[in-house]
């Protein structure tokens, strides 16, 4: 399957807030995604998900239409963007009878849908996990005597700054 494309045009909200959102969302995969937006405060999480459901629905159509089997679950956000839209200028009254103009801003919202490829774990050997375990005991044993004696000799050195640092210590003449 190829990849599946939803647009929105013109939302009513600017492109910087809804940048904050599509960043969180972008690379992970559609249900992980989903879920995120759908349990966001922000209102730009609502616009996100409706084109996100629309994404993985022209997905669905897409491989009917094709006949090939799509699975949901193997799909992932490939590319989201948000790009700026028409602004809706308006003006508001300001000080001495003057107006000062309002920029209203709108948002394009892109998001491309991809399937990912499915990774198959290789089978790791009985031996040689038994061996690479037994030496990483042996060095944990040897860093962790060398760690300890320097910090016994850390702890003395101080424990003597310290003390020469009390005020009550300290020589009135030096």
């Amino acid at each position: 399957m190829t990849d599946v494309r939803a647009f929105q045009r013109t939302t009513r909200q600017s492109p910087y807030k809804m940048r904050l959102v599509i960043d969180q969302i972008r690379g992970k995969d559609v249900n992980d995604a989903l879920a995120l937006l759908r349990f966001s405060k922000k209102h730009a999480a609502r616009q996100i998900e409706k084109v996100l459901n629309s994404a993985v629905a022209n997905a669905e159509y897409k491989g009917r239409a094709s006949n090939e089997p799509v699975d949901v679950d193997t799909l992932y956000v490939k590319h989201a963007v948000i790009n700026e839209g028409p602004k809706l200028k308006r003006f508001t009254p300001a000080a001495m009878g003057r107006a000062t103009p309002i920029q209203k801003r709108t948002s394009h919202v892109e998001i491309v849908l991809g399937p990912r490829a499915v990774r198959v774990k290789p089978q790791p050997k009985a031996a040689a996990a038994g061996a690479g375990a037994a030496k990483s005991s042996a060095k944990g044993s040897a860093k962790g005597g060398a760690k300890g004696g320097a910090k016994d000799g850390e702890k003395a050195k101080g424990a003597e700054k310290a003390a020469a640092a009390r005020p009550g210590t300290r020589k009135k003449g030096a």
